[in-house]
């Protein structure tokens, strides 16, 4: 999924740190150290996303929040065929849910800022944008749902 994800965005936006699709190894990984969530139509993958208590390299948590309990939401890659059809806002429902059973306090995560990232489609969820920064040379965008 994260493969023709990366294909896809470096075929409309040329190279960058999009084009990374990671290894099976990186999978493998992400599927032992998080809560990792499908949307399918039978055997078919539409989408994915992950949840972690660990937080990624990325995030400086000076800008959130403090709460008791963070997830991370990582990796979150919806099939660009399926993209535009409602499975992004159903992986990020799922995932509160989940989150919320946890139990979570906030969910947390980092977007590309830019033609290529998901800023707007994370705030139009009800995410809140909570900083913005360069991070190794890349502009992100912090982001945050609130639980309690």
């Amino acid at each position: 999924m994260r493969a023709a994800v990366a294909r896809a965005l470096t075929l409309l936006h040329g190279k960058g740190h999009w084009s990374s699709s990671g290894t099976e190894k990186e999978a493998l990984r992400e599927i032992r150290t998080s809560r990792v969530i499908l949307a399918r139509v039978g055997a078919e993958i539409l989408g994915t996303l992950s949840l972690a208590t660990k937080k990624p390299w990325a995030i400086a948590p000076e800008h959130f929040t403090q709460v008791t309990r963070a997830l991370y939401l990582r990796d979150m890659a919806v099939a660009p065929a399926a993209q535009g059809q409602g499975v992004g806002r159903h992986l990020l429902a799922e995932a509160e849910r989940v989150a919320r059973s946890w139990p979570a306090d906030a969910i947390r995560l980092d977007a590309y800022d830019g033609t290529v990232g998901a800023g707007a489609f994370y705030a139009k969820y009800g995410f809140k944008e909570v900083g913005r920064v360069v991070y190794r040379g890349t502009p992100l965008i912090y982001f945050e749902l609130l639980l309690t």
